[in-house]
This record gives structure tokens, C-alpha cells and sequence, in this order.
């Protein structure tokens, strides 16, 4: 099962709105097959599995990280595949909560006579596609907020200078962290003053192409910046309000979306288009936004050795907070080193 979560990772970022899958079909205690959901959300996990343990396949036992879909959508149902294949037994982390599945790939399973154990390493499975499911059950994607600071919680100079507070090591391992996203999301704060790219720098990840979001009420987003510039080959979304002008930038290739611009009214937009895993990465006032409305699931924060002194650019704008009782509660959850910095990632108190 520690194989099949591995290979499921794969799909993050790639496969939404379908939830990364990984499958591996052993027999007499060799792997036969192997498989996870592929780009765009299919094939799914278990046919290219399957496909791979051909007549392997036949008295095997399945490990699969999220329950078989026993529904007809593009593919069909996962769970008619692996009892067509003769799998003797299927081990399944998770269940899946899409009111399509839910209980009924299992129960196919079982009808036929495949023999089902079910939540082996389920914590790590539910963590691995907790975007997917907060999708389903609460119309929202997963948030992650990327900070880069300072010792002192400072992301900028007084004169905005923050290019680079963190060492490459780290820059790279953020490009990582955006691959495993579907979604990008910046204020217009940031982009005024960075003209960021928002794409990702890495090797091997060259056709990678992540949804752009710019969260900006006044349309401020410049026609001429590297955003608008890429728009036509690298989707770009503007969420604005419903007066603001936006027709030059539609007009560059960027999709305006008006919404109140409230982080819930933002999510349930993404949601809609079948965003399930969203990193924020700045400024400071969104940051501030999603934490006080409760909708920021996950920290992960590359900390340098550097500081910047009380007035350098806080990582996080005021959002009026007065008793500490208050304040958002996160719980550590990883740390490795990046260089000369220091990654954690936190993840929200329950």
C-alpha cells in the first residue's frame, strides 16, 4: 500500500477533479502490475494497472489506495475491471465519499466474491486526496498558504525589495509545491509589485500548466504583465468584482470570473471548475483573508536566516485579531532542511 500511495502522488496537480489514485496488483508475492491515475484524471489507476499485470492479473490481490468507482462516467467503473481481471482480493485504503461510489465499488467487489480489506494506512490515503474529498463534501478545494520569510516573519525590504530571501534550494522545492497543486492564487498586491510568472521551473515539468488565479476587485491587473502576456498558452483567471472593466485583459486571453470576492465566494468558483488542491501564495493581504475566514488548511513555510526588522513587509496583512484565544491554530506536521533554509508544513488544529 506504501507502493500504490507513492505512485498516486504522481497524479497531484494533473489528474483534478478526479482524486489521485495509485494501484498495485501483486500475485504469488510479486509485483505484476502497477498504476495511478493519469493526467486530466484518466485512465484511472486500476485499468492501467490491470492493463499492465495482463493475465497476471488472475487470482491476484489489488492494492488500491481510494475505493473502486462502480459508476459509468468517461471510464468505466474500476470496480467491473478488477473483478473482469479475476482479482481474488482487493486492499483498500480509503472510501470514497463521491455519492456515486460511496460503499457501492466495495459492495460490487464483494458481490462477486473478491475478498475486501479495507483501511490499511487510511490516515495517509484521506491526507493524500483531502482536496477531492472537501470538494465533495463541502464544495471547496484544499488551501495551502506558501509564506517565504524572514527570521522575523517579513517577506520584503521596506522598498518591497524580496528577491530572494530564500536560498535556490528552496525556490526549487516551491516549484515542487506547485506542481502538486492545481491551482495558483496571488493578489494583485503581489502582482503589481512582482510580475510574477507563476509557473513551474523545474525539469521534466516544462508542459506543466497550473491555473493562474489573480484575485484583483479593481481589474488592476496590467494588459502588459508576464500573466496577461502568457495568457492565450497558460490559462489565467481574474476573479473581480461585477463593475470592474476587465474587457482589455479578456481581450489579452484571461477568463474574468466576477464574484463579491470573498475567499469562500473564491473557493466555491474553483470548486466549479473542479479545483481540488489551491495554493495561495501572496500577498500578505490575501493571506490575511483566507486565514481569518478558517479556510486555510495547510502552512508550509520557507524560513531564511535573514532578518528584516519591524518595518519590512509582514508575511500576513492585520485581520483585527484581540484575544489570542482567537488566533488560527496550526499543528506541525513536517520539517526538512532546503539549503541554508528551513521548510515546515502545518497543517490546521482540529
Amino acid at each position: 500500500m506504501r507502493a500504490a500511495l507513492a505512485l498516486a502522488r504522481r497524479g497531484l496537480g494533473s489528474v483534478a477533479p478526479n482524486p489521485a489514485v495509485g494501484c498495485v496488483v501483486v500475485r504469488d508475492g510479486a509485483v505484476v502490475g502497477r498504476g495511478w491515475t493519469q493526467p486530466g484524471g484518466r485512465p484511472h489507476a486500476e485499468t492501467e494497472a490491470l492493463a499492465r499485470a495482463g493475465d497476471g492479473a488472475r487470482g491476484a490481490i489489488a492494492y488500491v489506495t481510494l475505493e473502486p468507482c462502480s459508476h459509468h462516467g468517461r471510464t468505466p467503473p474500476c470496480a467491473d475491471a478488477l473483478v473482469a481481471a479475476g482479482i481474488a482480493r482487493a486492499v483498500v485504503a480509503t472510501g470514497d465519499p463521491d455519492p456515486r461510489v460511496s460503499g457501492a465499488g466495495l459492495a460490487r467487489l464483494r458481490a462477486a466474491g473478491i475478498a475486501v480489506d479495507e483501511g490499511v494506512l487510511k490516515d495517509e490515503a484521506d491526507a493524500l486526496n483531502a482536496g477531492f474529498f472537501l470538494r465533495v463534501r463541502e464544495g471547496r478545494p484544499l488551501v495551502t498558504l506558501k509564506l517565504a520569510t524572514s527570521l522575523d516573519g517579513r517577506i520584503a525590504t521596506p522598498s518591497g525589495e524580496s528577491r530572494w530571501i530564500t536560498g535556490e534550494a528552496a525556490r526549487a522545492r516551491a516549484h515542487l509545491l506547485r506542481a502538486e497543486h492545481d491551482a495558483i492564487l496571488v493578489g494583485s498586491g503581489t502582482v503589481l509589485a512582482d510580475d510574477p510568472m507563476l509557473d513551474i521551473r523545474l525539469a521534466g515539468f516544462e508542459a506543466a500548466r497550473r491555473l493562474r488565479v489573480v484575485v484583483d476587485g479593481r481589474s488592476r491587473l496590467p494588459a502588459t504583465s508576464r500573466l496577461a502576456a502568457s495568457a492565450r498558452s497558460h490559462p489565467v483567471l481574474l476573479v473581480t468584482r461585477p463593475q470592474a472593466d476587465a474587457s482589455e485583459l479578456a481581450a489579452c486571453g484571461v477568463e474574468i470570473a466576477r464574484t463579491d470576492g470573498s475567499p469562500r465566494a473564491v473557493l466555491a468558483l474553483l470548486a466549479d471548475r473542479g479545483i481540488t488542491r489551491l495554493l495561495v501564495e501572496g500577498g500578505g493581504a490575501v493571506a490575511a483573508a483566507f486565514l481569518r475566514a478558517g479556510l486555510v488548511d495547510r502552512v508550509v513555510r520557507f524560513g531564511a536566516g535573514k532578518v528584516l526588522g519591524g518595518d519590512g513587509v509582514p508575511a500576513v496583512g492585520p485581520f483585527g485579531l484581540a484575544r489570542l484565544a482567537d488566533a488560527p491554530a496550526y499543528v506541525l506536521q513536517a520539517q526538512e532542511t532546503c539549503g541554508d533554509d528551513v521548510l515546515e508544513t502545518w497543517a490546521r488544529a482540529t
